[in-house]
């Protein structure tokens, strides 16, 4: 009887052995497997998180170039305001000359006043027309400048209204 007993022992311990090789295996294989999807996981995430980091630094170039161009065309602009005013304030000047050579050329005292009546009123008008341009050139100037910045506004409104990529 210890015969018969010895070949299912053998038997029983074979087959545990090949239950507990196949469990190993699979259990690694599942292992591997997980592994393998977890990696592909991350990768994907990094991915993802380097797309991101790439569409910020993008994002952020067009805003500096934006501003850059803003501040190019302010510092353009005011220069030529400033050309402007200072015809302005050349051809004032010149008028005022012209009054000042007039009024000593006059006999009378009416005269000097006809003289003075007639350049303050050149000199009132030349000052409106002239400002009028000047303000309408402040105001061109302005819609210039913004224009850029306005432009990455709208660009960052669309990119916040788009929902996030899953």
């Amino acid at each position: 009887m210890a015969e018969t007993k010895t070949p299912d022992v053998k038997k029983i311990a074979a087959e545990g052995a090949a239950q507990a090789q196949k469990i190993v295996t699979e259990g690694a294989a599942q292992a591997r497997a997980a592994m393998e999807k977890g990696m592909e996981q991350m990768s994907k995430g990094a991915e993802g998180l380097m797309k991101a980091a790439e569409e910020a630094a993008e994002f952020g170039r067009g805003n500096v170039e934006a501003f850059t161009k803003a501040a190019q065309t302010w510092a353009v602009g005011t220069q030529d305001l400033a050309r402007q005013a200072m015809a302005l304030a050349q051809g004032l000047t010149d008028h005022t000359l012209e009054s000042a050579k007039a009024l000593a050329a006059v006999k009378s005292l009416n005269e000097a006043a006809e003289v003075q009546a007639k350049f303050a009123k050149a000199a009132l008008e030349k000052a409106v027309a002239e400002s009028a341009k000047l303000q309408e050139a402040v105001f061109k100037l302005t819609e210039q400048s913004v224009a850029p910045i306005s432009a990455r506004m709208t660009v960052a409104m669309e990119k916040m209204s788009k929902p996030l990529a899953a």
